[in-house]
């Protein structure tokens, strides 16, 4: 009797049917599978410079706002990962840097931006706010599942305060979120993952709530074949922003209806990757075909990161061929001279 449970249970494990839970999984693990080499080169670009900047930031020489700051948070997780503490302690610096400018209702402050827009009204706060929150959750659940946790306990527990405002800081947003962001579904994720990260690190059942309200909100921005809306059609950048923020999310926060959304978003994604590993951006809404420009005039672009590892993440996850072959394929083509040299539109 013993011998015929223990096969069902193994059975069992082994469907990948949407009917059953996809295993337990820690999301430290994952990354300690990626590809050699993989996880250092996409997490070079994130370290921050001499004054503890990250991103648009670091590009701008001077604090512009809170959001950029979120490179720092993913260069701490990617070296806790890698094992070299010296790095993720040189990355920490740009976490303390943004809650350097942490104002007293637990937003952030922030300065005009290059193109003349700024984070300074409410709607643009809570949204840079939570760009930066839903990396630095992770990165802290990342620790806590890492043998590092000790290193850098104490740091932790003295932000704890701090994130509790921000957090409660973006609660009282949450309206702006909705309306300012649902044209742009990869926002409503990325808020839910801000949420339910730090929700997890504070043990707030609340912002829990809040994260999955955010997620059944987003399930309701897809077209009629499961891809992710934005600005009213499909883009095969910011499709693949929202399964990698939702995949992730979902490694800490159980949220089955999200990933039981993710093959069909995935099967388009699949399609738009050439066997180049260039990624086509025929038709896009947004990125690649000049339609909209990032804060210092430039066109916006695929970001060929996060396509990598949204494919990698879902390749690891699922045991999907299909989709560690693209990550591959696409990271190639990232790192390659044909990449560099393709002109911008």
């Amino acid at each position: 009797m013993k011998i015929a449970i223990m096969t069902a249970l193994f059975f069992l494990a082994g469907l990948s049917s949407t009917a059953f839970a996809a295993p337990a999984l820690r999301e430290y693990d994952i990354l300690r599978s990626f590809p050699p080499g993989r996880l250092a080169a996409m997490a070079a670009g994130d370290m921050p410079d001499a004054k503890g900047l990250t991103g648009s930031n670091r590009i701008n020489g001077s604090w512009l706002e809170a959001g950029p700051q979120r490179g720092s948070c993913r260069g701490v997780l990617a070296n806790v990962a890698l094992g070299d503490l010296a790095a993720a302690d040189l990355a920490w610096k740009g976490i303390e840097v943004a809650f350097a400018h942490q104002r007293a209702d637990g937003g952030f402050e922030a300065e005009v931006r290059p193109n003349g827009a700024s984070a300074k009204p409410l709607g643009a706060a809570v949204e840079t706010a939570f760009f930066f929150l839903q990396e630095l959750g992770r990165a802290i659940l990342v620790i806590r599942q890492s043998p590092h946790e000790a290193h850098f306990h104490d740091r932790i527990v003295a932000l704890e305060p701090k994130i509790r405002r921000a957090t409660d800081f973006i609660t009282a947003g949450y309206d702006t979120i909705i309306a300012n962001s649902s044209h742009a579904v990869n926002r409503i994720v990325i808020a839910a993952k801000a949420f339910g990260t730090c929700g997890v690190v504070l043990n707030d059942e609340k912002l829990i709530a809040t994260s999955r309200k955010l997620i059944a909100h987003a399930l309701t921005l897809r077209d009629k074949e499961g891809v992710f809306i934005e600005n009213g059609g499909r883009d095969s950048s910011y499709n693949v922003v929202s399964i990698l923020f939702g995949q992730v999310l979902a490694l800490h926060v159980p949220i089955p209806e999200f990933e039981a959304a993710l093959p069909a978003a995935i099967a388009w994604q699949l399609t738009r990757i050439l066997p180049s590993g260039e990624v086509d951006v025929k038709g896009n809404t947004r990125t690649g075909v000049g339609a909209e420009k990032s804060y210092f005039g430039d066109p916006k672009n695929v970001n060929y990161n996060e396509v990598v590892l949204a494919l990698t993440y879902y390749g690891l996850v699922h045991h999907d061929k299909a989709a560690l072959e693209a990550a591959d394929r696409v990271f190639a083509y990232s790192r390659s001279p044909a990449k560099s040299a393709k002109p911008t539109k």
